[in-house]
């Protein structure tokens, strides 16, 4: 099996849309490292994560973070360690349009 360490998702989403980061491929895990959430705005906003397994639909089991609060032209760096399967679905949603989001990771196939 190889591994491949690389940027798995960025994203810069609408407001109040949940948005797909990150899709595992077919035939594929992944370990989600680290996911960065960056504040552009100037107001406080808050943020959700979830993971979907098999892109399933959304349910209030599958959040890691929801309306977390991150203060204007802030980042958190949020350690994970999650691992996914093939068809997770590694998905954000911002309080506003001024988010960026980016996941850092392995695939292994």
């Amino acid at each position: 099996m190889a591994t491949n360490y690389k940027v798995l998702g960025q994203s810069a989403p609408s407001a109040t849309t949940a948005t797909a980061l990150y899709t595992v491929p077919s035939a594929t895990e992944a370990v989600i490292s680290t996911i960065s959430v960056c504040n552009r705005g100037t107001a406080t906003g808050t943020f959700r994560i979830s993971v979907r397994p098999d892109g399933a639909a959304l349910a209030n089991q599958h959040y890691l973070a929801y309306d977390a609060s991150i203060t204007a032209k802030d980042t958190l760096f949020l350690t994970v360690g999650a691992t996914l399967d093939a068809s997770d679905v590694l998905e954000v949603y911002a309080s506003t349009a001024d988010f960026s989001f980016n996941a850092f990771g392995s695939e292994i196939s």
